[in-house]
């Protein structure tokens, strides 16, 4: 399946490496590749995250840094549609089921 970002995901990930770059860019490298790589697997593997309370939406945990990926599956389409990207200690805007 193809990985399509929502505006606010694509955001977010822009946004958790500039955090992490006033402190380290090295750091903010590794830990933005590791979300991609996170995503490439959720590609070969949709349904691999575990369903929320919303309907239709499901939630990642990356391997590396515990990052929090919100999604959606459009089997129609072939799509997954990473809809936020949340570091674990911030609010949420989904929850397990």
């Amino acid at each position: 399946m193809k990985l399509r970002f929502t505006a606010r995901a694509a955001r977010d990930l822009t946004e958790i490496a500039d955090y992490i770059r006033a402190e380290s860019p090295h750091a903010a490298e590794r830990v933005r590749a590791s979300i991609i790589e996170s995503l490439r697997v959720l590609s070969e593997f949709p349904k691999a995250g575990r369903r929320q309370s919303v309907k239709g939406v499901r939630k990642l945990v990356t391997r590396k840094y515990g990052y929090l990926v919100y999604y959606s599956l459009r089997e129609r389409t072939e799509e997954v549609v990473i809809l936020t990207i949340q570091h674990p200690a911030r609010q949420r805007d989904f929850s397990d089921r």
